[in-house]
């Protein structure tokens, strides 16, 4: 067991919540963006046999408290998958659930997610593409985003196929892919089966993609497997998806995006989402965007590409911290 001195943040925060009791610790972990909900689910789903001492020691204030809501390290399992399921939905909690037990043995997987992803990219560039695939599907779909597009470009779009196409990884595989990464980074490895990638995956990869790369990417998958093309297009989130964001959320997402970016984003947008956005401003503010646009002059379609690019990635951090409901294609980002 860690001495009291050795324990991470992370670990003192899954302590924490771990005191709480499963409704409190939802409400906290709803605050949370995905990889923090995971980092700290897999020091909760680690810890075991903590003393009464170190829970004092991380929480003194709250040490009556602690006694009457839970037994830290009894049952932690049962208690981390209700506490995500209350806080993400089932459908989420079970995929981050997944991940947190591929993470207890995929030690050389897991060390991939600090790295930098030019690093990452120059490291498995080499591997067989179903190599490269599986460890893309592995890695969250922003970081995956990144090292794809370090990747040689006549190498993507069969990746992201891959990517697509994958239907669980079997033990054996992840086994010899751990390996691999075991040979770059110090550590022992025990496989265990996972429901990677998938045409979800790639379109949630592609959604994160330069809008330039996302066309080439997407006409050569469409040109090899139709279906497939049609079956992920239909999955990615576009500007004009946003239209389809119920009134709330889309106030909520103008809150946060910068003026100068939707009104430049708005200059290639639907006439139809247009008025959605107008319709969900004070009068004032809709009255003075609708100025601006008329009085702006022509701009570049990559400028207006980039400023839409840069909106849905707000609105995408948003739905992960569950601030707002994506609909409709949207649902790809899970």
């Amino acid at each position: 067991m860690k001495e009291k001195e050795a324990r991470t943040g992370t670990e003192r925060a899954a302590i924490l919540l771990l005191t709480l009791g499963e409704q409190e610790a939802a409400q906290v972990l709803k605050h949370m963006g995905a990889k923090e909900v995971q980092r700290i689910g897999t020091a909760m789903s680690k810890l075991a046999n903590v003393s009464r001492e170190e829970v004092h020691t991380v929480i003194t204030q709250f040490s009556q408290s602690v006694e009457s809501e839970t037994s830290v390290g009894v049952g932690t399992d049962e208690f981390l998958r209700k506490v995500l399921v209350d806080a993400l939905g089932q459908d989420k909690a079970a995929s981050i659930i997944d991940r947190i037990n591929i993470g207890r043995s995929t030690k050389g997987l897991e060390a991939l997610k600090w790295m930098d992803a030019r690093a990452v990219a120059e490291l498995i560039r080499l591997e067989h593409p179903q190599i490269i695939a599986i460890v893309l599907a592995y890695l969250d779909a922003d970081q995956s985003a990144e090292v794809l597009a370090h990747l040689p470009a006549n190498m993507r779009s069969d990746i992201v196929v891959r990517i697509a196409t994958l239907d669980g990884v079997q033990p054996s595989a992840l086994n010899e892919l751990d390996d691999i990464m075991e040979k770059q980074f110090a550590g022992k490895s025990s496989a265990k089966t996972s429901s990677m990638g998938g045409a979800k995956a790639a379109a949630n990869i592609i959604n994160l993609l330069e809008p330039s790369q996302e066309g080439v990417i997407m006409e050569q998958i469409t040109k090899a497997d139709q279906a497939l093309g049609a079956r992920i297009q239909d999955l990615i989130f576009v500007f004009d998806n946003l239209l389809e964001l119920d009134d709330r959320s889309m106030q909520e997402l103008l809150r946060q995006v910068p003026s100068d970016r939707l009104l430049l984003a708005l200059k290639g947008s639907d006439e139809g989402l247009k008025e959605k956005i107008f319709k969900n401003m004070s009068q004032r503010a809709s009255e003075m965007l609708k100025d601006d646009l008329e009085a702006k002059g022509p701009v570049r379609i990559s400028e207006v590409e980039g400023a839409q690019k840069e909106i849905l990635q707000i609105a995408r951090k948003l739905a992960e911290s569950g601030a707002i409901a994506l609909g409709g294609k949207g649902e790809a980002y899970v």
